[in-house]
């Protein structure tokens, strides 16, 4: 098997040495920050200022593809009625294709670590917008955890078809060995989009207006 060049990561609450702890242990040497926002109030070591000196220190290359390849646009064409952003529309963008192309061709001269904030890829766009489209391309990012673990692609499927629930009964039921690849795709697509509307960001003004109504009905 092909040696993973594309990992996933979350800089979550780590200190800055098992953060980089955790790059050399997967062989990372190359961290493409797809955070829309690269600032952290909690966790400043993770600035990106600060980050990216410190990786400069530590022999890892640094780029910024936030705006790019971000779970946050700027563009409210890419977000629901809800306010919820649409990562399917955010991966039909012209914007988004090059920063994918980008990132798929560094890993021809790079170990690359996309980066951003939460632990779990299941709870960020990494996983949930950037894993589906690489693998759309036959690319197969792995996701390293926040306990030294690495997720493989397929681990992280079966994880997510798991937590939403999404083919119960048919990957798992009487006929289950006759589902085709065709089938579990369609399942897996269904399970992006059902994650993604449970975690996928949305716009404070949409929180603000669900907020009010909720307490308007409760009041009533």
């Amino acid at each position: 098997m092909a040696k993973t060049r594309i990992f996933s990561i979350g800089h979550s609450n780590h200190e800055l040495t098992r953060f980089l702890q955790l790059l050399q242990d997967a062989g990372v040497n190359a961290i493409a920050d797809v955070r829309s926002q690269p600032f952290s109030q909690r966790y400043p070591q993770f600035n990106r200022p600060e980050l990216q000196r410190t990786l400069y220190e530590h022999d890892v290359v640094y780029a910024f593809l936030g705006e790019q390849l971000g779970g946050r646009p700027n563009d409210e064409r890419l977000y629901d009625a809800d306010g919820r952003v649409d990562y399917e529309e955010v991966r039909r963008t012209t914007s988004f294709r090059k920063g994918l192309d980008r990132l798929a061709q560094a890993r021809e001269t790079y170990v690359v670590a996309m980066l951003c904030s939460e632990e779990d890829p299941l709870e960020c766009h990494r996983g949930l917008m950037l894993t589906p489209a690489l693998v759309e391309q036959g690319i197969y990012p792995s996701h390293v955890r926040g306990n030294g673990s690495i997720e493989t692609a397929a681990e992280f499927e079966d994880r997510l078809l798991a937590e939403t629930k999404v083919g119960i009964g048919i990957l798992d039921g009487l006929f289950a060995a006759s589902v085709t690849e065709q089938d579990r795709q369609r399942l897996l697509a269904e399970a992006y989009r059902v994650q993604a509307r449970r975690k996928g960001f949305r716009l404070r003004s949409y929180e603000a207006t669900s907020g009010e109504q909720q307490a308007s009905e409760e009041l009533q």
